[in-house]
C-alpha cells in the first residue's frame, strides 16, 4: 500500500532573491519499505541560509538542488513502517532527506538519535550540525582559548546563538550583533552576552570600540559586508577571524572589506570552513554539548513553523533583512 507524502520542490532558480513561485508544493506516493528499507514520517526539518546557494546551478561544495525534485536538508523524523532489522518502528533517526513530509531508504545516511536525551528538534539545532559548525568554528579554526574576547555577528541566529554560548561556557568576554530591537533583547537577557547590538543602530566600528576597547580576539563570521569590515578595525595582532557565512551577500553580491590589508600588519588569520569536512568531530562535540544542555548551561532556542506548506515563506523570510526569527529556524511537519 503506497504512502501520501508531500514534498517542496524547486521549480525554477532564482535571480537576486527568490520568489515564491521559485517552489511548488507536490503531492506523491510512496511504496511500502523493501527489505532492508524504512519508512520515515519527518518530525521537523531544518530551515537554513546555505540553502540559498544551492538553488544556483553552479559548482560548490554541495551539489546543485534538482529542478522538479525535492530540496533536501537537514531533517529528524521516526521510523513508522521497518523492513530493516536495525531500525525497528518506533526509531528516531537524523537524515538528510528534508523539505518533505515522507521518503524510503536504506540505513545508508540515517543516523539514529536518542530522544530522551533531549527533545528531538535539538537534533538540528543545538545538538546538530548547526551546534558542531559553531563548536568547529571557535575550538578547530579558532583555536579559541578562556577568557579571549569574541565578536559573533548574527549572534541571535542558528549558528551564532550557539557560538555566543559556547564562548562564554570557556570564560570568554562576548560581543554580538543582530538585526533587530527585539534580537538584541534575546542576546542581553537571554544568552547575557557582555555586549550586544543592532548592526542597524549606528555604526558597527563605533558599537565594537565602545564594547571591546582592548580589542577583539576572535570574529566569528556569520555575515561578511560591513560587519566584517568592522571587525577587522578592531581585530587585536594574531587575532583569528573565522570566515563561517556571509548572509548579507547571499542574494546580491557585497564588496570585500576595503580594509582588509589590516591582517598583514596585525598578523591576522582569515579561515573560511565547511562543517561537512569535521563530522568526524561529532562525538568529540556531543559530549560537551548534551551535558551543557541538560544541565541548562546551553540554551537551545528554537523559532517553530508549523506546516510543511509554510517551509517556503520561512526560508524567504530568513533571508530577508530584518526577519523576525530568533535561534534555530525549523518547521514541524504537521
Amino acid at each position: 500500500m503506497s504512502t501520501k507524502s508531500r514534498e517542496i520542490q524547486l521549480v525554477s532558480r532564482p535571480k537576486g532573491e527568490p520568489a515564491p513561485e521559485c517552489f511548488a508544493l507536490v503531492e506523491r506516493d510512496l511504496p511500502d519499505p523493501q527489505p532492508g528499507q524504512v519508512l520515515v514520517r519527518n518530525r521537523y526539518i531544518s530551515v537554513d541560509p546555505y540553502m540559498r546557494g544551492r538553488m544556483n546551478d553552479v559548482k560548490s561544495y554541495l551539489p546543485p538542488f534538482q529542478l522538479n525534485e525535492a530540496m533536501t536538508g537537514g531533517a529528524v523524523g521516526t521510523v513508522v513502517k521497518s523492513a530493516e532489522a536495525s531500525l525497528p518502528e518506533g526509531t528516531a533517526v537524523l537524515s538528510m532527506y528534508g523539505w518533505r513530509e515522507a521518503y524510503v531508504s536504506s540505513p545508508i545516511g540515517l543516523q539514529v538519535v536518542d530522544g530522551s536525551e533531549a527533545p528531538l528538534a535539538s537534533y538540528l539545532g543545538a545538538l546538530g550540525v548547526t551546534g558542531l559548525t559553531a563548536w568547529i568554528g571557535l575550538f578547530r579554526c579558532a583555536s579559541l582559548k578562556d577568557g579571549e574576547t569574541v565578536f559573533v555577528s548574527g549572534g541571535a541566529g542558528a549558528v551564532g546563538s550557539i557560538a555566543c554560548q559556547l564562548a562564554q561556557l570557556h570564560g570568554c568576554r562576548v560581543l554580538a550583533s543582530a538585526g533587530s530591537a527585539e534580537k538584541v533583547r534575546f542576546l542581553e537577557d537571554e544568552l547575557k552576552v557582555n555586549y550586544a547590538f543592532s548592526y542597524r543602530d549606528g555604526e558597527p566600528a563605533d558599537h565594537l570600540k565602545d564594547g571591546a576597547p582592548g580589542g577583539i580576539d576572535v570574529y566569528f563570521d556569520n555575515t561578511g559586508g560591513p560587519q566584517l569590515e568592522a571587525a577587522l578595525w578592531h581585530m587585536r595582532p594574531y587575532g583569528r577571524i573565522v570566515l563561517c557565512g556571509a548572509i548579507s551577500g547571499y542574494n546580491t553580491p557585497v564588496p570585500g572589506p576595503r580594509n582588509l590589508a589590516l591582517a598583514i600588519g596585525r598578523r591576522l588569520t582569515l579561515r573560511g570552513f565547511i562543517v561537512s569536512d569535521h563530522l568526524a568531530e561529532m562525538p568529540a562535540f556531543l559530549a560537551e554539548a548534551i551535558p551543557a544542555l541538560q544541565q541548562g548551561k546551553l540554551l537551545n532556542r528554537e523559532t517553530v513553523v508549523e506546516g510543511l506548506e509554510n517551509a517556503t515563506e520561512a526560508f524567504l523570510g530568513l533571508l530577508r533583512p530584518g526577519d523576525s526569527h530568533v535561534g534555530k529556524l525549523v518547521v514541524k511537519v504537521s
